[in-house]
């Protein structure tokens, strides 16, 4: 996308859910409270280990509502000069499939320092790219019909969950790949389309209708706050759209809603969350340049994460320095030195991205 056409205030959002991200991933190779934690049923006994893993609920959700939103900005931006559907969604198509291979090439082989090839397993990055495939070929409904189709993905994952399979059958990889999690993917596509769907609504809004950041501040937070209510709403009945039960109105085991895969009420509450976010900093970045530092991460989001993990993976995992043996503070300290190896990488391959054009460097 030419520099011009850059909405600044998603950049930097962006780059707020990739210094979150990394936060969490530090957390994951530091923190002794992953040795006994299982991150489909997560449990914590005190407040900064349940603040330190809750914060990244925010990083799937916000990387798939940005995507599905600039998808579709770039989409209609192609057709309006000139480029045909078909060759516009090619483009998308590529983007798509890189992603998928980084996903199983790169990204799998980094988590573990590289010790091992994983060619069986797909991730939240392979997820990414299928959506905005989806996103791509929806992109011409009216935003009517897609929230519409939103709405109905949300509502049908209670339901889906209920669909039986053999797990140790070969229908699992069919079911984890859809609607489900585990090993072959903590982030089935279904409800994660949905919320890159969404964000393709949100940016008829954000890009097109509302040209002015207190408008968009003003109605972003009205819908985000709805969504939010309404996973209250679900949240409080115990029942339809919950996989994790709670024990106390606002204790952790209430906002410890299920991930993977996403529920209900993760679904709205996260999503409310971040339209609201976004909202927020269109109208900080319209008075001030604060939040510009984080987007010289947001505008290299792939570059950062496929960087960062390897770099905390073998440092840890490898060379075995504080592999799960600090924890919160641990966590916090490995945090800092990462951005600050990572920050004159991301500005340095932010440069080279604006002026190589190469096909595999604007992939990246």
């Amino acid at each position: 996308m030419a520099r011009q056409d850059r909405f600044s205030y998603i950049d930097a959002f962006r780059g707020l859910v990739g210094v979150m991200m990394a936060l969490g991933h530090s957390n994951y190779y530091f923190n002794s409270a992953w040795l006994s934690l299982d991150p489909i049923d997560p449990f914590f006994d005190n407040t900064p280990q349940f603040l330190l893993r809750y914060m990244g609920y925010l990083c799937a959700p916000g990387f798939l509502m940005m995507n599905g939103a600039m998808a579709y900005y770039v989409f209609h931006r192609r057709r309006r000069a000139g480029e045909s559907d078909r060759s516009v969604r090619w483009g998308f198509l590529q983007r798509g499939l890189f992603l998928v291979a980084v996903q199983v090439v790169w990204v799998n082989a980094s988590w573990s320092g590289f010790d091992r090839l994983r060619l069986d397993h797909l991730g939240i990055i392979a997820t990414i790219g299928l959506s905005m495939i989806l996103v791509t070929l929806l992109a011409k409904w009216r935003w009517q019909w897609r929230a519409g189709l939103v709405a109905a993905l949300f509502l049908a994952q209670p339901f889906l969950l209920r669909i039986p399979y053999d797990v140790k059958g070969p229908a699992h990889y069919w079911m984890e790949f859809l609607v489900t999690a585990g090993d072959f993917t903590k982030y089935p596509l279904l409800p994660w389309f949905a919320l890159a769907l969404l964000g393709s609504v949100m940016a008829h809004f954000w890009f097109e209708v509302w040209r002015d950041p207190d408008q968009r501040a003003r109605n972003s937070l009205l819908i985000g706050l709805t969504l939010v209510a309404a996973a209250y709403v679900v949240r409080l009945g115990h029942g339809f759209g919950n996989l994790f039960a709670w024990n106390t109105f606002f204790s952790y085991s209430f906002f410890l809603v299920q991930k993977y895969p996403p529920s209900l009420d993760h679904q709205l509450w996260l999503s409310g969350t971040v339209i609201s976010l976004v909202g927020a900093f269109s109208w900080i970045d319209a008075r001030s340049r604060v939040l510009r530092p984080l987007g010289y991460v947001g505008r290299v989001p792939l570059f950062f994460y496929c960087v960062h993990i390897p770099l905390l993976a073998i440092v840890a995992r490898r060379f075995g320095l504080f592999y799960h043996e600090s924890a919160v503070l641990g966590s916090l300290l490995g945090w800092v030195v990462l951005l600050a190896v990572m920050a004159p990488l991301v500005v340095w391959f932010g440069r080279v991205k604006s002026k190589n054009r190469s096909w595999f460097v604007r992939m990246i």
